[in-house]
């Protein structure tokens, strides 16, 4: 791609000299001897670059500038200027030129002006297309769903994102939390300002001030150099406090205080700091549950609860599946260069039977697994992991009497040995998965997929207690 330079001069013999030596430095060079001439050229021409004298004989340069400024295409304004109207070139680059050269104009120097302009147009172009790409990533189209209970969430997602209050965001872990608090932000006021994500139950305990709110030099003995925390660094973003239920007492009094009052304090210093955030928060704990158990703050809740989401497991929107498979396959289809783009009935069908304990990110993840494993055109029953396959279809904790309700099959029929054989393969797997988890059950039940209420049933049925 050639950039293109627009030359606004009366004097001919500089638009001669500086189009022979831009055109030899490669660039597509057009010009003009008058200021409203050089405006047409600029609707037609669009240039990268516009070189403009300060003194044209129709308008004056300053009035050109003023107009090019409401051009598409963001061309950088170089200002050519006599010795006396330097006052008007530093006017000019107040009102937005990129630059000003003094006549005679050195050529190395316009060149390497000029190179610098394109350097900042080409990154503030690139800017502006990840921020688009990454509006379009977060937007909330790509929230699948299309069940009547997403279809509120999605309602009550657009109301939130054009008001600036804070939101806590609630839901199992796995459900999407975290890319909802995305959506909300770049559908939001603040969709150009930096969205900052604190993990609260990844901070140490003895680090959370630090991160919140950084730290000044000195404040302890690895304190060498002064720190931005996670709330300077959000400034005029969001900042988006996952896990927040894991958040200690003592760190959620400096919390409170940071989000009433909108100002923060580095650890070690003295000096209060003015935050403009908006905060957006989220856990899979119910708060309601830590308040009785004194674990969470009832003022911090309703500090955070000014607007809420819910979002509901996997298993409670089951008609969702089918569309969040068909865009999980389009996403790794494309990441993993394999032409399966669909799932047969019967997978389809083990997949909305399945309890989902882990969710939608269960639920990608399996997609992801099956796709690299599977070497047939169509994602078939087989190619899902044992677990789904003659395992765990729904969870006990669902219907806790189902397993009473139903009477024994017996051996010699076919459903007998159906279900003998799934039985024997689903106690090989828990085996397995607990002696790869050194006996400890939580890991067992998250290399299996389920919940440790489910497990510790199967246990039990199993006689695997020990």
């Amino acid at each position: 791609m050639k950039f293109k330079i627009l030359i606004i001069d009366d004097e001919k013999s500089i638009r001669d000299i500086f189009s022979l030596l831009l055109g030899d430095q490669g660039y597509l060079v057009e010009t003009a001897a008058q200021g409203r001439e050089g405006l047409d050229r600029v609707r037609t021409f669009i240039p990268d670059v516009v070189l403009l004298d300060m003194n044209l004989p129709d308008i004056s340069g300053l009035e050109v500038l003023d107009d090019l400024r409401r051009f598409p295409g963001g061309a950088r304004i170089i200002i050519i200027t006599a010795f006396g109207t330097i006052r008007n070139a530093v006017e000019a680059t107040k009102l937005g030129a990129y630059a000003y050269l003094e006549k005679p104009v050195n050529n190395e120097e316009l060149l390497l002006l000029i190179n610098r302009a394109l350097e900042v147009k080409k990154l503030e172009t690139e800017v502006e297309e990840l921020k688009s790409e990454l509006h379009h990533r977060y937007s909330f189209a790509n929230i699948v769903g299309t069940s009547g209970r997403m279809n509120s969430i999605f309602q009550m997602m657009d109301r939130i994102a054009r008001v600036d209050g804070t939101v806590l965001i609630t839901g199992e872990s796995g459900t999407g939390k975290e890319l909802v608090a995305r959506a909300i932000h770049f559908a939001g006021p603040r969709a150009d300002g930096p969205f900052v994500v604190a993990n609260c139950g990844a901070i140490p305990r003895d680090l959370i001030e630090s991160e919140f709110f950084g730290h000044s030099k000195g404040a302890f003995t690895d304190a060498r150099t002064e720190t931005t925390g996670r709330f300077e660094s959000a400034q005029h973003g969001t900042i988006f406090l996952d896990e927040i239920g894991e958040l200690p007492l003592e760190a959620q009094v400096k919390l409170l205080r940071a989000i009433g009052e909108r100002e923060i304090v580095k650890v070690g210093g003295t000096k209060t700091i003015p935050v403009d955030v908006r905060v957006i928060a989220a856990t899979n704990k119910v708060l309601d549950e830590e308040i009785r158990k004194g674990t969470f703050r009832e003022d911090l809740y309703y500090r955070l609860a000014v607007l809420s989401v819910h979002l509901p497991p996997l298993r409670e929107r089951r008609e969702d599946i089918p569309l969040l498979c068909e865009h999980f396959l389009k996403k790794f289809a494309a990441e993993l260069k394999t032409s399966v783009r669909k799932i047969t009935e019967a997978a389809l069908d083990r997949l909305i039977r399945y309890s989902w304990p882990g969710n939608i990110r269960e639920l990608e993840n399996i997609i992801y697994e099956s796709l690299v494993l599977s070497d047939q055109p169509v994602l078939g029953e087989a190619d899902l992991p044992p677990r789904i396959r003659i395992g765990f279809p729904a969870d006990e904790s669902e219907n806790p009497e189902a397993s009473e309700a139903s009477p024994p099959l017996k051996a010699d029929t076919l459903k007998g040995a159906a279900q003998a054989a799934a039985e024997n393969a689903e106690k090989s797997l828990i085996e397995k998965a607990l002696r790869e988890a050194g006996g400890n059950k939580t890991e067992a039940a998250r290399i299996l997929g389920v919940s440790r209420k489910t497990l510790f049933n199967k246990l039990k049925s199993f006689r695997l207690e020990s």
